[in-house]
């Protein structure tokens, strides 16, 4: 329970900057779909199966990216 709760907080922090960086880059629709919709509903769907081992890891690398990219502005 406590992982999933983690899990969630860093989702969403994650996916509050990729949300900033669509609208400042003005992403297509379909990046911006992808961003919001389909990979956070992966990594949910991911948590609450019992995939952790999947999860985290993509998490990771979205945050990694993320961040990179934030230091790039």
């Amino acid at each position: 329970m406590l992982l999933t709760i983690i899990m969630l907080i860093c989702m969403i922090g994650i996916f509050g900057k990729l949300l900033g960086f669509a609208i400042k880059m003005a992403w297509g629709l379909t990046k911006i779909l992808f961003s919001f919709i389909f990979l956070p509903f992966g990594l949910l769907v991911c948590i609450f199966t019992g995939l952790f081992y999947i999860a985290i890891p993509v998490l990771a690398l979205v945050g990694l990216f993320t961040l990179i990219c934030a230091v790039a502005d």
